[in-house]
C-alpha cells in the first residue's frame, strides 16, 4: 500500500472505513439477481429520504462519473431549447452537451467571478427556449450561484430548471421546497463521501422526459430502475458503497454535514488569512467546501504541489486561465480534526 492522502481536491474525497469495507465485502452477483435490485431500490429510497424529496421526487441512478448523470439530465430533460448559465468550466460543459445532443443552446456568459442577474437571465428567454440549466456550485473558483433566483424566474415564466450540483448537494444548503427544480444531478464521491462510479439524478416525479440517446435516456432508467430492473449493467460494488455512505449522511443528517464542511473550510481560510494569501472570491460568493487562493508572487503551483505531497495532502490546480493565477483547496470528504491542524503548517512549509 503506498501513502494515505488527505485529498483536498474536489472529488474522489476521503471516505470512511465503512464505505470502503463496503465495496470490498460486496460479494459477486448478477444484476439481475435480487440482490442486487434491492440495493438499487434501497440505494434510491435513501436518496430521496436523506434530501426529504420523496413525496415529490424520484432518484434515477447511472454508473459513470457524475459527468454521465449531468449528460443524462441535460439530454433528457429540455424538450425545444435550453438557456444555459455559464459562469464556469461546467456551465460550459453543459451547454457542449446540449449541443452535441442536437438541443437548441441560448448560452449566458457571465465572469467567473459574478453570479447571473436574473433580469438578464429573464430577457433572454425566447419562444422554444423552456428549459433553463445553471451550476449550483462552480468547482472552477468555488462560486456559490444564486439557485433561488434563478428558479424564481424559471417559475415566472413557465420554464423548467435544471441543475447540476454534482459538488453542491450535501455541501451547499438546497431547499427543494422552495427552488422546486425540475432536476438535479449528483455524484456519490463528493459530498455525499460515498466512491466514484454511480451518480444519480433526482427528477421531479411525471416530468416528460425526451430520448436523444440509449445508454443515457433518463426516461428508459426511470421506467426499470421503478420496475424493479435495470437496463444495464451497473457498478454492483460502487453501488453498495454508497448505500452505505448513505446510511451515514442520513445518521448525520445533511444539515449536520454542511456544518461541518462549513467549519473546514473555516479552518482552511483562516490558515489563508494566516499566511497573507488573498482569496480569489468575495465572502458572500464562496462555497462551503472550495476556496481558490492566489499564488504568492514568485512561486508556482507545482512548488506548492509538491510540498503539500510531501506532507501528505493532495491539492488541485486551477482551472482554464486560473491555471497561472491559482490552486484550489477543497474540503468535500471525511478530513480528521489533526488533519486540519496540520494544514496550515504544511501550507506554510509549501510557499516558503
Amino acid at each position: 500500500m503506498g501513502q494515505a492522502f488527505t485529498l483536498l481536491n474536489p472529488g474522489p474525497i476521503n471516505v470512511s472505513q465503512a464505505v470502503r469495507d463496503a465495496l470490498a465485502g460486496s460479494e459477486d452477483q448478477c444484476h439481475r439477481e435480487p440482490e442486487y435490485l434491492s440495493m438499487q431500490s434501497r440505494v434510491r429510497a435513501k436518496l430521496v429520504q436523506a434530501f426529504d424529496v420523496a413525496a415529490d421526487y424520484d432518484a434515477v441512478l447511472i454508473s459513470g462519473s457524475g459527468t454521465s448523470a449531468l449528460e443524462m439530465m441535460t439530454c433528457s430533460v429540455p424538450t425545444t431549447g435550453v438557456l444555459v448559465i455559464d459562469n464556469g468550466v461546467y456551465g460550459d460543459r453543459i451547454a457542449q452537451m446540449a449541443e452535441v445532443h442536437g438541443i437548441r443552446v441560448k448560452r449566458m456568459s457571465v465572469s467567473w467571478f459574478e453570479r447571473a442577474d436574473p433580469a438578464v437571465v429573464e430577457s433572454l428567454l425566447e419562444d422554444g427556449i423552456d428549459t433553463i440549466a445553471m451550476v449550483h456550485h462552480e468547482t472552477t473558483t468555488g462560486l456559490l450561484n444564486d439557485v433561488q433566483a434563478i428558479a424564481d424566474v424559471a417559475h415566472r415564466t413557465g420554464r423548467k430548471l435544471m441543475v447540476d450540483s454534482i459538488s453542491g448537494l450535501a455541501g451547499e444548503a438546497f431547499d427543494f421546497g422552495a427552488i422546486r427544480p425540475t432536476a438535479v444531478a449528483c455524484t456519490a464521491n463528493k459530498c455525499i463521501q460515498g466512491l466514484p462510479g454511480v451518480s444519480f439524478v433526482l427528477v421531479r416525479k411525471e416530468t416528460e422526459l425526451q430520448r436523444r440517446s440509449v445508454y443515457l435516456d433518463m426516461g428508459n432508467q426511470l421506467a426499470k430502475q421503478e420496475a424493479g430492473g435495470t437496463p444495464f449493467t451497473p457498478a454492483i460494488q460502487v453501488t453498495a458503497a454508497l448505500e452505505q455512505a448513505l446510511d451515514e449522511l442520513i445518521e448525520e443528517t445533511v444539515a449536520g454535514r454542511i456544518a461541518r464542511l462549513t467549519k473546514a473550510s473555516d479552518a482552511v481560510r483562516a490558515a489563508c488569512a494566516d499566511l497573507g494569501l488573498p482569496l480569489l472570491l468575495a465572502g458572500d460568493l464562496r462555497s462551503n467546501t472550495i476556496t481558490c487562493i492566489h499564488l504568492p508572487e514568485g512561486i508556482g503551483y507545482e512548488q506548492i504541489y509538491t510540498r503539500m505531497r510531501e506532507d501528505g495532502f493532495v491539492i488541485y490546480a486551477g482551472q482554464g486561465d486560473l491555471a497561472s493565477q491559482a490552486f484550489r483547496i477543497a474540503n468535500m470528504g471525511l478530513i480528521p480534526q489533526e488533519r486540519l491542524d496540520a494544514l496550515a503548517p504544511a501550507l506554510k512549509r509549501a510557499i516558503s
